[in-house]
């Protein structure tokens, strides 16, 4: 099949960052009540996510030290649900690899999947914390705020979110998703608010990202403002967001998706891709067939949100590993998304799979685009049939010539730029 030449681009954003976020994290909990709240020598939990956040370990490192420098003892708890296997010593591994270990945090790095019960739901439902976050003094949470990649409420990614799955251990995890991916948007305010009562919650900073994934906004939520302060700061972060340039692909080519990259694999929010039964698909864009060729090596194996493509490579199944895939699909009850598609044997048979199986079945004129992952969508590859709609996009250029797609000897695509050949 002739594959269609692509035209390397670059597509700009608007897009505040901080000058130095490691300092004004630090900031952030100095000049906060935090203080007030603690005693000297009051053990301190700082949660510690799955998630890829920007400069993650210096962040955390920043609390820790602002935490220190108010009397407090510091040490990070592993607040991830069911992810790294729904083990602790998986968990303390994926934040091994992000550069969170007793050694750079100066604090020691702590994870048990073991669970109190602080509360129940009006429908019945216990409410479940991390046991040694029950234990501490005072827990900090750090997270992202950031829209969900598979529901819509005031609370998605964020930080009651991470109090209440995040802190919910495998155990919490998988009775907060047991009402399904509609249900995510009652149950999580529901259990933080019983867990701000009942636990020692003192201080949340929330974390906003640009589109090109530095850190645009630090702030220090105080625990009776988090319910007010943090469904304004998920409107900011929606805006925030990066997004492909284009309303209608017929083929979409993603490099590469993982944990780190996106809960998800790959944000459903930027392919426009849910796939959940009672959750509204977003209106655009608009993608026929989407092609994944393989996963960050951060993700340990994990290929949860593999289901949402048609076609893979069988590089990328190899390195699946099912056991850490399976654990995540199961906990969120979302089992589609851990799906294998149709395999390739090779990068090149899975986008001709992808392009024959498109309404044109392999038009040459094919709308057909690349990118790396959906958090990197600076750089991105176009066919030119997609040229007359991007040439009226401000904030889309070309920068190089068209060339066609290189594939080296065993059939993988040669280079890492999506739009280079």
């Amino acid at each position: 099949m002739d594959l269609p030449r692509m035209f390397p681009l670059r597509q700009t954003f608007d897009a505040k960052s901080l000058h130095d976020p490691v300092e004004q994290t630090r900031r952030c909990v100095l000049n906060s009540s935090l203080g007030e709240r603690i005693s000297g020598g009051a053990r301190v939990a700082i949660t510690a996510g799955s998630r890829g956040i920007h400069r993650i370990a210096q962040l955390t490192r920043a609390v820790v030290d602002g935490v220190r420098e108010m009397g407090g003892v510091p040490f990070i708890l592993a607040s991830m649900g069911s992810h790294g296997a729904a083990t602790a010593d998986g968990q303390k591994a994926i934040l091994a690899s992000y550069g969170i270990d007793e050694s750079t945090m100066g604090a020691p790095v702590d994870a048990t999947m073991d669970v109190v019960q602080v509360g129940e739901t009006d429908d019945g439902i216990p409410v479940v914390l991390n046991r040694l976050a029950r234990e501490a003094d005072a827990v900090v949470l750090v997270n992202r705020v950031k829209p969900h990649t598979s529901f819509r409420g005031p609370f998605e990614s964020g930080l009651m979110k991470m109090m209440t799955i995040g802190l919910g251990s495998h155990r919490g995890a998988t009775l907060a998703h047991s009402m399904g991916a509609a249900g995510l948007p009652r149950m999580i305010p529901a259990w933080g608010r019983i867990i701000l009562q009942e636990a020692p919650i003192t201080l949340g900073v929330a974390i906003l990202e640009n589109a090109y994934e530095q850190t645009a906004k630090v702030v220090a939520v105080e625990p009776e403002e988090l319910a007010a302060v943090e469904p304004e700061l998920l409107d900011e972060a929606r805006e925030l967001m990066p997004r492909i340039p284009s309303e209608r692909i017929d083929v979409l080519i993603v490099d590469r998706i993982g944990k780190n990259i996106s809960g998800t694999g790959m944000d459903p929010n930027i392919i426009g891709r849910i796939w959940l039964e009672g959750i509204e698909e977003p209106d655009s864009p608009r993608i026929e067939r989407i092609v994944v060729l393989d996963l960050t090596a951060e993700t340990h194996g994990n290929a949860n949100g593999i289901g949402l493509a048609d076609v893979t490579t069988r590089r990328l199944v190899d390195n699946i590993d099912f056991k850490a895939t399976y654990a995540n699909a199961m906990t969120s009850t979302f089992l589609n998304r851990a799906y294998i598609p149709i395999v390739g044997e090779n990068d090149r048979e899975a986008i001709e799979i992808a392009l024959g199986a498109t309404g044109g079945g392999g038009n040459p004129d094919a709308r057909v685009m690349r990118i790396r992952s959906t958090l990197e969508l600076e750089h991105l590859g176009a066919s030119e049939s997609l040229l007359p709609e991007l040439s009226e996009v401000p904030e889309v250029e070309i920068s190089g010539e068209p060339a066609g797609m290189n594939f080296d000897g065993e059939g993988n695509l040669s280079t890492s730029e999506p739009g280079s050949g």
